[in-house]
């Protein structure tokens, strides 16, 4: 059963694309070598990487600690059933790739609100025949309406694996904190939360840069400590895995991140900086180049 979201006439969805401001959805296209932007995200992403060079290794590597908290649940715990809040543009691997993949009967719904990567939804849509992948087209800060068209598809007499990863720091204290508070409350016992999230315990110089260019772009962009995105998981009664909240390439780091194709050296050497990241082998990074927390959680 589709969800509400891919009913929309086109037209309304170009009319409700502001391709005059960055979206950090279109932004993390960019560093992830996506197609799907504009200008203004473009711009926003060269501008972060000018700040803070190897800043790319945050976005790859939280996309990898995705890749690794999916695999870990669906292989270890046997989940079969995800929410994928604040999921993005699509691209390699997407949540129902890799869970489908070990359990062909798994079932992902994921959530966004940017136009654009509803216009894309489609791309997302394509479950094995087993399973099912379905897209709401819905706000973080609307938990209701989420958990509604969320039962759609999803069981929630059954564990489900809900994942807010590098969203939350997109959202101020005075909602964060009571949404995902309101989203753990309707989850079943055995439930994992997957969670990552940007901070300046790590490295701060590099990040407030960063965070300068992006508040600069009208986003909200708020940078927790690690005990601050552990209350995410405390204030819940949640049980965190092992090795509990750290950076985001300790998170049980396999170092297999995939290595990107790499073209002829005349062809990369005629590309712009924000151009070349797609192409960077990530699996050189150090502890100086990171400012991401992430931990996965039990429902008790």
């Amino acid at each position: 059963m589709p969800g509400d979201a891919l009913s929309q006439d086109p037209a309304d969805l170009r009319r409700r694309i502001d391709s005059s401001r960055a979206h950090p959805a279109r932004v993390y296209d960019v560093f992830l070598g996506g197609k799907d932007h504009y200008p203004a995200d473009r711009n926003a992403a060269a501008a972060g990487l000018a700040a803070n060079p190897r800043g790319y290794l945050d976005v790859r590597h939280n996309r990898d600690f995705l890749r690794r908290a999916v695999t870990a649940l669906s292989q270890q715990d046997g989940i079969r059933q995800y929410l994928d809040i604040g999921t993005g543009l699509p691209t390699a691997e997407n949540v129902h790739q890799i869970a489908q993949r070990i359990a062909p009967d798994s079932r992902v719904v994921y959530v966004d609100n940017d136009p654009v990567v509803l216009a894309h939804a489609r791309a997302l849509l394509t479950s094995g025949p087993d399973g099912r992948t379905d897209y709401i087209d819905a706000d973080l800060k609307n938990p209701a309406h989420i958990l509604e068209q969320a039962a759609k598809t999803l069981d929630f007499d059954q564990p489900v694996a809900l994942c807010l990863v590098a969203i939350l720091h997109f959202v101020e204290d005075a909602e964060a904190y009571p949404i995902v508070r309101e989203l753990i409350d309707a989850l079943p016992s055995g439930s994992r939360i997957v969670l990552s999230h940007l901070t300046e315990d790590l490295n701060p110089e590099n990040i407030r840069a960063v965070q300068r260019t992006y508040t600069e772009r009208g986003f909200t962009f708020v940078l927790r400590s690690k005990a601050e995105v552990e209350r995410f998981f405390t204030e819940n009664g949640l049980a965190l895995a092992d090795p509990g909240v750290v950076p985001v390439h300790h998170w049980r780091a396999d170092h297999a991140a995939p290595v990107p194709e790499q073209p002829e050296p005349a062809y990369l050497a005629g590309l712009e900086e924000i151009e070349k990241v797609r192409y960077r082998d990530i699996n050189d990074v150090t502890d100086a180049d990171i400012n991401v927390y992430a931990g996965v959680a039990r429902k008790l």
